[in-house]
């Protein structure tokens, strides 16, 4: 094939390509249960479908160029997402009380922030090896690139995205040495933080969200409604589950928004602990292969990229999973790769494109 290095397609990461496949085929699967019709698929079906296929030319485009081309183009790329977010602001109409889609609620900006979030802050570290941190003042730079887009989420009052965009900047800080008297600063600053927004943003119905991780039984016929539906799901998938499109949680509607926030909980009542525990296992050698890949990149700027993304993947991973368990507040959280929705798909598998493409060239220079 002229003009592709050929030690790029011996080094092309089948392991990793296997994984991803795994997680999309299970995720479809599922939506079709999740989203069951008494004839042919359901139109969300046929559009995962082809958010899969959009997803796919995106990750082989990223791929075939070399990362390293990418690190010029991270800050145009990240200031075309934050245009994007706030043009939210202005263009979006108000959807279950926050302004987060564009075109009739076919393109969510803040999926795709997290992509132009890590390819700036890896673009920083890269440029700027931290050594150890011994300062706020130290943190200010990244802090402020990670502030920008999650600023802009919390004025469209999208609050669930906004944590998880500001939890997946912070992955890079567990890579980096930072002095426990720092630690102690952003702890101090986190708590004050928190206080201030239960206070002073967090709306009514949010503030009983959280609440209702503490106490799920406060309100179960409105704010705890989906959290204690959810459980009932999952416990009655018992060990190996109730059977394929056969869940009565789920069949019988009783799961809200269960193609998207809760096809953990569908996958859990039809497939029991064994399936849950065979799902959560490909999730978890996924991201030790990234980080795998991060430890082998020929450079730093393709170990921070890889990093990124593991905390792409691993962040909104862990609060689906513990918002379904009843162990965090409904936040609205898709399950990565997983979960109905076209641009947290597409953006996923244009997230793992950067991870294929720094594990293809980790032996090439």
């Amino acid at each position: 094939m002229r003009g592709i290095d050929r030690r790029l397609l011996q080094n092309f990461d089948w392991a990793l390509l296997g994984l991803i496949t795994v997680l999309v085929i299970m995720g479809l699967v599922n939506l079709n249960s999740a989203t069951h019709a008494v004839s042919g698929l359901a139109e969300e079906v046929r559009r995962q479908i082809f958010a899969v296929g959009l997803g796919t030319i995106a990750f082989f485009v990223i791929v075939v160029i070399d990362y390293r081309h990418y690190e010029r183009l991270a800050l145009p790329v990240f200031g075309a997402c934050l245009l994007l977010l706030a043009a939210t602001l202005v263009f979006a109409p108000v959807t279950r009380g926050s302004q987060a889609w564009l075109f009739d609620g076919r393109l969510q900006p803040s999926e795709f922030a997290k992509v132009g979030l890590i390819l700036a802050l890896s673009r920083y570290f890269h440029r700027n090896p931290p050594g150890e941190i011994r300062s706020l003042a130290q943190l200010a730079r990244p802090a402020l690139i990670i502030a920008l887009p999650v600023g802009l989420i919390v004025l469209q009052r999208d609050m669930g995205v906004a944590l998880l965009t500001l939890l997946i900047g912070s992955t890079y800080f567990a890579f980096v040495r930072i002095s426990w008297k720092t630690w102690a600063g952003i702890a101090m600053a986190a708590v004050m933080a928190l206080i201030s927004l239960w206070m002073f943003v967090l709306e009514p119905y949010q503030q009983r969200r959280i609440l209702d991780v503490i106490d799920p039984g406060r309100d179960p016929l409105a704010s705890g409604y989906q959290a204690i539906q959810s459980r009932i799901a999952v416990g009655s998938g018992g060990l190996l589950g109730s059977g394929y499109l056969d869940g009565t949680q789920t069949q019988l509607r009783f799961l809200p928004t269960q193609h998207t926030d809760f096809a953990f909980s569908v996958l859990a009542e039809e497939w029991g602990f064994i399936g849950a525990v065979v799902t959560l296992s490909v999730y978890l050698f996924l991201l030790l292969w990234g980080l795998v890949i991060a430890r082998h990149s020929k450079d730093s700027f393709g170990a921070m990229l890889a990093v990124g993304i593991v905390g792409v993947l691993f962040w909104p991973a862990a609060l689906n999973v513990a918002m379904v368990l009843g162990l965090a507040p409904v936040i609205g959280v898709p399950l990565p790769l997983f979960s109905y929705g076209g641009s947290a798909l597409v953006t996923s598998l244009a997230a793992l494109g950067f991870l294929m493409n720094v594990s293809m060239r980790r032996y090439v220079f």
